[in-house]
C-alpha cells in the first residue's frame, strides 16, 4: 500500500511539474511573440525614417495608411498569434497523451525494442520502460514456468508407469503360481506394497499441483503451541530416522504460543524436515532450534548433505524446480513444497529462507507471534 501510495504522490508531482513547464512556456512564447512584434515595428519605422517620401509616393500613402490604423492591424495580429500560440500549447498534452497511449499499445505486447517519448515526459518514458521490462520477465519467468510444469508433468507420468508395472507384475506372479513358497510370496507382497506406496505419492503430487494452480490459499488462524507442534512433528519422524541413521538435536524454547494456521504452518514444518531427512548424509544429526525474540521467532532446521550450489539455492523456492533432477524414488518430488511452504510463510507474514555451505543445509523461518498483526 506504501509503494502504491508513493507511486500516486510522485505520479502526482509529474504531472505538476509538467503542467507549470508547459504553462511556463506558454507565457515566454506570448511575451516573445510580442517582444518580436514591437522589434518589427521599430525596425521598419527606423528604416522608413533614411529615405525622403513625397507625399504622392504610393508606399508613402500605403506607410501612411498603415501607421494610422497600427492600432487595428496591430491587436488583430496579436490576436491571430495569441490564438495560434494557445492552440499551439493546448494541443501538447493531448500530443503527449497520443505519445503515451502508443506506448501502452506496445507494453500490451511488449518486445526488445524501448519505449521513446518526447524530452518533457522522459520520466514517463522511463517508468513504461521498466513496466515493459518487468513484463518480459514477468512473461519469461511465466514461459519457464509452464515448461517446468510440463516437464514435470512428462516425468510423473513416466514414474506412474513404473511402479504400477511391478505391482501389476508381482500381482500377477502370486496370482499365477498358487504353490509358490510362503517366504517368496511375502517378498512378492512386501515388493507390491512398496510400489503401491510409491504409487500413492505421486498421485497426490499430482493432486498438489492440481491444488496450488487452481486455488488460493487463505488463513484459518488460531492459537496453539508451537513447540508441541515441532516436538509432534518431529517424533513421528523417528522410525524414518532410524531406517537412516540419523538423529535429533533439538533447542526449542518451550511453551511458545503463536496465533496461525496449524494445518498449514504443520506443512511447512513436515515439508522441510522430509527435505533434511531425505537430503542429509547417513549417520549425522538433524538439528532444530527454535527461539523468539521480541514479537517473532525464528525455527532453523539444518542438516548435513551435498552443498546445494548457488544457482539451484536462488531456484528452490520456485514453482515445479527440483534439486534433485535424476528422480530417484527416494528424493524425487513435484517441486511443489518449498513453494507452496513459501506462500504459506509469507501468509502469515513471515520470512523463509536457506543457506548452504560446507556440506550444511539450513533453513531458516521467522513467524510473528501473531500472524492476524499487521506489521
Amino acid at each position: 500500500m506504501n509503494r502504491q501510495n508513493d507511486r500516486i504522490i510522485k505520479g502526482s508531482i509529474r504531472r505538476s511539474h509538467l503542467s507549470q513547464q508547459i504553462m511556463l512556456q506558454y507565457i515566454l512564447a506570448l511575451v516573445g511573440f510580442v517582444a518580436g512584434l514591437l522589434l518589427l515595428y521599430f525596425l521598419v519605422w527606423r528604416i522608413c525614417l533614411i529615405f525622403t517620401w513625397q507625399p504622392y509616393d504610393f508606399l508613402y500613402q500605403f506607410l501612411k495608411l498603415m501607421q494610422e490604423t497600427s492600432l487595428f492591424w496591430g491587436t488583430g495580429v496579436v490576436i491571430i498569434g495569441w490564438t495560434i500560440i494557445t492552440y499551439h500549447f493546448f494541443q501538447k498534452p493531448l500530443r503527449y497523451l497520443d505519445e503515451v497511449v502508443k506506448a501502452s499499445e506496445q507494453l500490451a505486447q511488449p518486445n526488445n525494442k524501448p519505449i521513446v517519448l518526447s524530452d518533457a515526459i522522459k520520466n514517463v518514458q522511463d517508468e513504461l520502460n521498466l513496466v515493459r521490462e518487468q513484463a518480459l520477465r514477468n512473461a519469461m519467468a511465466a514461459k519457464e514456468a509452464e515448461q517446468r510444469k510440463n516437464d514435470l508433468v512428462v516425468y510423473l507420468a513416466h514414474d506412474l508407469k513404473t511402479p504400477l508395472t511391478s505391482v501389476i507384475g508381482y500381482l500377477t506372479l502370486l496370482r499365477d503360481e498358487p504353490q509358490i513358497s510362503p517366504e517368496l510370496r511375502a517378498k512378492y507382497t512386501g515388493i507390491a506394497f512398496d510400489k503401491a506406496e510409491r504409487l500413492e505419492t505421486l498421485i497426490n503430487e499430482f493432486f498438489d499441483i492440481t491444488r496450488f494452480n487452481l486455488t488460493k490459499l487463505t488463513l484459518e488462524p488460531e492459537s496453539i503451541n508451537l513447540t508441541r507442534m515441532l516436538e509432534q512433528i518431529t517424533f513421528e519422524f523417528n522410525p524414518v530416522l532410524a531406517e537412516k541413521n540419523l538423529c535429533w538435536n533439538q533447542r526449542l524454547a518451550p511453551n511458545i504460543r503463536i496465533v496461525c494456521d496449524p494445518d498449514k504452518l504443520e506443512r511447512v514444518f513436515d515439508n522441510l524436515i522430509r527435505n533434511a531427512v531425505n537430503y542429509s548424509y547417513p549417520d549425522t544429526p538433524i538439528l532444530i532450534t527454535m527461539e523468539q525474540s521480541g514479537s517473532h521467532i525464528t525455527v532453523r532446521i539444518e542438516n548435513h548433505g551435498k552443498t546445494i550450489p548457488p544457482e539451484k539455492l536462488s531456484r528452490i523456492f520456485e514453482q515445479f524446480f527440483r534439486l534433485d533432477s535424476s528422480r530417484s524414488s527416494s528424493t524425487g518430488g513435484s517441486g511443489l513444497g518449498l513453494a507452496i511452504a513459501k506462500e504459506i510463510v509469507e501468509l502469515h507474514k513471515g520470512t523463509i529462507s536457506a543457506q548452504s555451505a560446507n556440506e550444511h543445509i539450513i533453513f531458516t523461518v521467522t513467524l510473528p507471534l501473531d500472524c492476524q498483526k499487521i506489521v
